[in-house]
């Protein structure tokens, strides 16, 4: 039997390109401070005390490449799907802790994106800015 871990599926979503940033939202910065925007990063855990607003992921680093865990605000990612996870960095940091069959992974991937959304919105209450080119301004491109 080798050492390799089977694979599980957990919750991936993808990293901001822009965020809002500064008082009342009206400076943008691109990524975060751990990821790259756009990066995918897996959801290990979350922090039921704070209402899901702060997320355990892991994904790679911005700087360095390597594979982080970090806990970011879950208004930073967004597109929340389940995906099988094969990459032995992620399976050691998540300690066998998948989500089972693709419906029963699924099925938490809808309430973060609706918290995701909601946190977004409420963070920086005030108006965009002019040009905005976070995350909620874009528009869907179908795909």
């Amino acid at each position: 039997m080798s050492g390799t871990p089977e694979p599980v599926r957990l919750v991936a979503a993808n990293v901001v390109l822009w965020r809002r940033y500064g008082e009342l939202g009206q400076e943008l910065r691109p990524d975060t401070k751990a990821y790259r925007g756009g990066a995918t990063v897996y959801v290990v855990g979350s922090c039921p005390g704070t209402g899901h607003h702060q997320l355990n992921t892991v994904g790679h680093g911005r700087h360095t490449g390597h594979w982080l865990t970090v806990d970011t605000g879950v208004r930073h990612p967004h597109t929340f799907r389940a995906r099988p996870v094969y990459a032995p960095a992620v399976l050691k940091r998540c300690d066998g802790r998948g989500l089972g069959t693709r419906e029963e992974a699924t099925e938490p991937a809808a309430p973060l994106e609706r918290i995701a959304r909601e946190q977004r919105h409420a963070h920086h209450a005030a108006p965009h800015p002019q040009g905005c080119l976070c995350h909620e301004c874009q528009p869907v491109t179908p795909g």
